[in-house]
């Protein structure tokens, strides 16, 4: 039976998720009925209002072939203003217009009084197991996914993860959290916490914990099919998303962004030519005012060189959330018949054929 690998040797959180940064919440909304597979996950920074009180953050593009929302603005201010939403393509814009309608709500001068609201919305295409062009996501579903966010949440084929596929296989939602000791045994412990939305890879790539085991599965298919495999190349992405309550600014959070590539390279990705592939770092430890105070403002950061344990810590999260993802996903059959099964659906069918023959 195949068991779920932990990575690396830092120790996880007790949710193992990205949750266990305090005030970090998720919330999904799944739709799952026949040809429709599909939905939105939102991810809280606090429970407070993001407009009013900012956190900074960073992105970074590793492969660009994604349609995401809100990135200019973020790289040029380095704040969130919105909760960070999830969806499948063609529903990015569904999903912006609803956190404007969300934020309008509690700040009824935006784009009067107030600036006007910068929406983050990040995407994969599950266009092969969900109708993607019914275009089911509504501002509604938005809203759902928003007040349902809470920090212990469900994993694998739930929220935007529904129709996402993941070397082959069923994908989708994946978190996980790493604690990082800077100064030594002496010193201060922080949290790094992981989501994933996994919808990437080919399967002879996949590797577990160091272990292609991606390439057995692939032989084992060959012998035995039970997977739609084709030669066609990876028209896949991630979207990963790291929070931190240690103390870092914009510059310095985009420097761990940065290091979710480690994670995801292990994992097996190529960062195929037809594959979106995007990650944001964000800490939760200072806010910026929408309104300032004064002329100036303070921060307190961690010097540059005592980071590596959180780099490390990013990337043994990274690469664990994927994982999670697919073990957390279960077998999902969408439009026109298509199926993706899952890991451990799949590792239960190689045994079989196994001890057949």
């Amino acid at each position: 039976m195949l068991s779920i690998p932990i990575i690396g040797s830092l120790a996880a959180g007790p949710n193992n998720a990205i949750s266990d940064v305090a005030g970090v919440t998720v919330g999904h909304v799944t739709l799952m009925q026949g040809a429709i597979q599909t939905g939105v996950t939102v991810i809280r920074p606090h429970d407070g209002d993001p407009f009013r009180d900012k956190v900074p953050a960073a992105a970074v593009v590793f492969n660009g072939f994604g349609k995401s929302i809100g990135l200019v603005q973020l790289q040029e201010l380095g704040v969130l203003e919105t909760p960070i939403a999830l969806t499948n393509t063609l529903s990015v814009g569904t999903v912006a217009t609803a956190q404007i309608i969300s934020a309008i709500k509690t700040n009824p001068e935006i784009g009067r009084a107030d600036p006007t609201l910068n929406p983050l919305v990040f995407e994969c295409n599950d266009g092969y197991l969900n109708d993607i062009q019914a275009m089911a996501v509504t501002t509604e579903h938005y809203q759902h996914a928003l007040n349902a966010a809470e920090p212990i949440f469900l994993q694998g084929s739930v929220g935007a993860g529904r129709g996402m596929s993941c070397f082959d296989l069923k994908g989708g939602i994946g978190s996980a959290s790493r604690y990082a000791n800077i100064g030594g045994a002496n010193g201060q412990q922080y949290c790094v916490g992981a989501l994933v939305l996994a919808n990437f890879g080919k399967l002879p790539e996949l590797t577990l914990a160091g272990i292609n085991i991606g390439e057995q599965l692939h032989q084992l298919n060959l012998a035995h099919p039970w997977l739609p495999l084709n030669d066609a190349p990876e028209m896949g992405s991630i979207i990963m998303i790291i929070a931190t309550d240690a103390p870092l600014d914009a510059r310095q959070l985009r420097r761990l962004a940065t290091r979710c590539g480690i994670g995801l390279g292990r994992a097996g990705s190529n960062y195929g030519h037809g594959s979106g592939d995007l990650a944001l770092a964000f800490s939760t430890t200072q806010t910026v005012s929408y309104r300032p105070d004064c002329a100036t403002q303070q921060w307190t950061t961690l010097h540059d060189s005592v980071l590596d344990p959180l780099f490390q810590a990013v990337a043994e999260s990274t690469e664990q959330a994927i994982v999670n993802a697919l073990f957390a996903a279960e077998t999902v059959e969408g439009r026109d018949g298509h199926l993706r099964r899952s890991l451990r659906d799949v590792a239960a069918s190689g045994d079989d054929t196994t001890k057949r023959n």
